[in-house]
This record gives C-alpha cells, sequence and structure tokens, in this order.
C-alpha cells in the first residue's frame, strides 16, 4: 500500500468529512472509491466543465434580440445624460 497525501482548504475537509460520515465512510474511503471508479471507468467520474459566459446564455440572447428588434421597429426613445439626469432631478 502506499500513502497518498493531498492539501484541502479546512472548511472543505470538515464538509467532506461530514459528507462521508452521513455515508457511512471516511475520507480514505472516499478516495479509494473515486480511484476505483476513475480506473474502472478509464475518465474522471464527473464532467469537467470552463464556466459559461453568461453573455451566451439563452435568457441573454433573447434579450438581446428583443432589444435588437426594438431598435430596428424605431420603438425605442433616446435621451442624452443630461436628459435623462434632468428626468431624474423632477
Amino acid at each position: 500500500m502506499t500513502t497518498v497525501s493531498i492539501r484541502l482548504d479546512d472548511n472543505d475537509k470538515k464538509e467532506l468529512e461530514s459528507m462521508c460520515a452521513d455515508m457511512g465512510m471516511n475520507i480514505s474511503t472516499f478516495y479509494m472509491i473515486y480511484t476505483k471508479k476513475a480506473l474502472r471507468d478509464r475518465c474522471i467520474p464527473f464532467d469537467i466543465a470552463a464556466p459559461r459566459d453568461p453573455f451566451y446564455d439563452a435568457s441573454n440572447q433573447r434579450q438581446l434580440k428583443k432589444a435588437d428588434q426594438q431598435i430596428r421597429s424605431g420603438r425605442v426613445v433616446e435621451r442624452t445624460m443630461e436628459e435623462l439626469e434632468a428626468l431624474e432631478s423632477e
């Protein structure tokens, strides 16, 4: 048997210990299960992905299309900064 050491944030370790205890195991067993699963499947047993840019989210794209349609149909009111500040003080 080989010993493997890892560094974890103190809070993450406490949360992991608590989660493992709820499942009836310790952290060592957790990592053993994780390792066996990764080796058996020859892949990391969960998806790893970069966070998506919210600009490209479907909801934002819908809002951009709606704004574009409003601009093209002339339903947009243009104001200068001075005009907006004057409205604010009314």
